[in-house]
């Protein structure tokens, strides 16, 4: 059973930054896909980001030029950057995957993000 952790939210005030970590119990390197979700309450889970094997990344349109995502394969490791944090940027935070040839997808337990002045 693959396991994703999630770690790194918390209360930040409008502006400043938070590093979400995601940790995988299986190599990372041998994901098709990752990425991080978010959901507001109320509200439908939505991407924020995700990285493939090949490197291609995307944004959701609502993060672009303020987070940033990466992974380490060598820690099976997933970042997520997040720069000038906005109270509409208060959800929970979900890291995802993808193994290559394999039709489930795995998710973390979630980690709050929080702005707020």
């Amino acid at each position: 059973q693959v396991q994703l952790m999630d770690s790194g939210g918390g209360l930040v005030q409008p502006g400043e930054f938070l590093r979400l970590s995601c940790i995988a119990s299986r190599s990372t390197s041998i994901t098709s896909v990752m990425g991080w979700y978010r959901q507001a309450p109320g509200k439908q889970r939505e991407l924020v980001a995700s990285i493939t094997s090949g490197g291609d990344i995307i944004y959701a349109d609502f993060v672009k030029g303020r987070f940033r995502i990466s992974k380490d394969n060598a820690l099976n490791m997933m970042y997520l950057e997040m720069n000038s944090l906005k109270p509409e940027d208060t959800a929970r935070y979900y890291c995802h995957a993808k193994w290559i040839g394999e039709p489930l997808a795995y998710w973390g337990q979630g980690t709050q993000v929080t702005v707020s002045s």
